[in-house]
């Protein structure tokens, strides 16, 4: 018989009787009945129960073993009693009679409950995050990370990827966030850096001629935490195709989407492919951002002319002044109390904005301070135009086109969570498609990318040479679900000529560009097919399966949000000689 066990803790059923097996694992409840005494017998696989006597000589030794010890367990499967059948688990119609019984660990006294789903802290559960995550909720949510990757992987190969490791220690990147930088031992005074992303090497396997590839990507960025973002390190879907059009890249990355969101939906509606293509100014208009919640039904309305020379001052002065009113339907809320609509006010108030005016649309009349300075025909235009009825309610935002979608967004979402207004248990996707590739810098007045640089401008350059830059859309788009941004990707630029133009429009001269992109440029003077791709965080798709608001609940091992690693006690000082090993010398803050 193997030392330490025959089966695991989640495989021994009714048809098992009678044998005698061998268990290790760990001890996760322990039930004394007087004369008998239960202990779950916990591993990575599921749940056993394990019973012995009292008159056992093995009895003092089981009961003296604390919760979380490590056990072997050796005896005879045993059928249950009708009564004590146990249908939540696998293995509840068999118990073990122990005969056999080796400690294998002892564990001292636990700093949180292994077998409860008490709230220990963060800094108690990172510290401790071994045990954390012998929790069953954690351990489940680190299981499905693993069977999603291994899931998006095998998708992938099917696509004819080819699957290519890049570099960890690489060059500085000259855009995006903080490097995390690594200082060279033999080149005094020059550092390695830690990618942000593998960007410039899978285009460069395009132009070496792999044709497509793909990597479950380790990404570094020296970033504040979010919640849906660790500081430090996040794992991405990197991918990369040659010769394709943006339809071609949809039509490779969709299947593989919702194959893997499918597969593990539990029951929960998946958009199905094609995914919808929402331009980013119609998505801007709509929804008031450009990664839509599709399942919030709420569809924001431009309502400008309604106030132009109304009798609602406010607006109307600001109308003249070039601003835009959009209106933000609110199905039902025409019944709720004054509070409701005093509560929206203060909230939009404590989230800078001025205030937020309605119209409540109740008991066959307009009510509010808005609707009484309006005359019936304006009222009756916003009415048809955002498509409400007696009972619904109408919010506005008014300012600068893009400050007024962004608030409007904003409210969009709040009505959508406080009317109770979201599609229930389903993952909607669309592409955001059309991004603007420049945009105008108000401050300075200068034009800049709104993006990503290196995307193919839509139009090539006949359009950078002819057309007014804030016009031009490039081939760029995301991949959104139920508002989260999956990853932003493009057909690339790969024609130097295109990228000198498009950088000098941008402010940049050629000698810059040749400065700071010297090896992307280089290459693609060697011949580059036209390529594209896109990077879906491995992350966001895991928490949202899970059903996790924050990224520490589905990655084994996170730092916390001073981007500290309490367990392994990182970031930490290193000897002085190390330091000078790398020609490195501190020069710390004043405290």
């Amino acid at each position: 018989m193997h030392p330490y066990r025959t089966h695991n803790c989640a495989e021994l059923r009714l048809s098992n009787a009678g044998e005698t097996v061998r268990l290790s694992g760990w001890v996760h409840r322990k039930r004394d009945h007087g004369q008998l005494l239960f202990v779950d017998l916990r591993d990575n696989f599921g749940l056993t129960q394990c019973v012995i006597d009292i008159s056992s000589p093995l009895f003092q030794k089981l009961e003296s073993a604390r919760n979380e010890s490590v056990i072997t367990v050796t005896g005879r499967v045993i059928e249950r009693t009708a009564e004590t059948i146990n249908d939540k688990l696998p293995t509840g119609q068999i118990e073990i009679g122990v005969d056999e019984l080796t400690v294998q660990s002892t564990a001292d006294m636990l700093p949180l409950q292994v077998n409860a789903d008490e709230d220990a802290g963060e800094d108690i559960r990172l510290r401790y995050r071994y045990l954390d995550l012998r929790r069953e909720k954690m351990h489940e949510k680190i299981l499905l990370r693993s069977k999603v990757i291994s899931s998006i992987r095998s998708r992938m190969i099917d696509q004819n990827f080819t699957e290519f490791q890049t570099p960890i220690l690489t060059a500085s990147s000259p855009e995006g966030a903080r490097d995390y930088l690594v200082p060279s031992r033999i080149h005094p005074g020059k550092f390695y850096a830690l990618p942000q992303a593998p960007q410039m090497f899978k285009q460069l396997l395009m132009v070496a001629g792999f044709d497509r590839y793909f990597q479950i990507a380790p990404c570094f960025r020296d970033e504040d935490s979010r919640a849906d973002r660790s500081p430090g390190e996040f794992y991405q879907l990197d991918f990369e195709m040659s010769f394709v059009t943006q339809d071609d890249v949809f039509a490779a990355i969709e299947p593989v989407l919702h194959g893997v969101f499918e597969e593990f939906a539990n029951g929960r509606a998946v958009t199905p492919a094609p995914f919808p293509r929402i331009p980013f100014d119609e998505a801007m208009l709509k929804y008031g951002s450009d990664k839509p919640d599709l399942r919030n039904p709420i569809e924001i309305i431009d309502v400008t002319e309604a106030f132009r020379g109304s009798g609602f001052g406010i607006f109307a002065k600001q109308v003249e002044t070039g601003a835009v009113v959009r209106a933000i339907p609110a199905p039902g809320a025409g019944g709720k109390p004054r509070s409701f609509f005093d509560k929206l006010n203060d909230w939009a108030r404590a989230n800078g904005a001025a205030g937020l005016g309605y119209i409540n649309f109740a008991d066959g009349e307009a009510k509010g301070p808005i609707a009484k300075n309006l005359d019936a025909d304006r009222i009756e235009q916003i009415k048809a135009a955002t498509g409400v009825a007696d009972g619904d309610a109408v919010f506005f935002a008014c300012d600068k086109a893009l400050a007024a979608a962004k608030f409007a967004g904003t409210v969009r979402n709040k009505l959508g969570d406080d009317l109770d207004l979201l599609e229930k248990n389903c993952f909607r996707f669309c592409w955001i498609v059309d991004f603007p590739m420049f945009e105008l810098d108000e401050d300075t007045g200068k034009i800049e990318f709104s993006h990503n640089p290196f995307s193919m401008p839509q139009g090539g350059l006949d359009a950078l040479e002819n057309q007014d830059p804030l016009t031009i859309k490039a081939y760029q788009y995301d991949i959104v679900c139920n508002g989260v941004e999956l990853s932003s990707g493009a057909i690339r630029n790969h024609l130097p000529e295109v990228m000198y133009k498009a950088f000098a429009i941008a402010g940049y001269a050629q000698s810059e560009v040749e400065e700071r992109f010297s090896g992307l440029l280089s290459a693609l003077k060697f011949g580059a097919p036209p390529h594209g791709g896109s990077a879906p965080g491995i992350d966001r798709i895991v928490m949202l399966l899970a059903d996790e608001p924050n990224i520490r609940e589905i990655v084994a091992f996170p730092m916390n949000q001073k981007a500290e690693d309490l367990m392994m006690q990182a970031p930490a000082e290193v000897p002085m000689e190390r330091l000078r090993e790398l020609h490195l010398q501190l020069k710390l803050p004043p405290e």
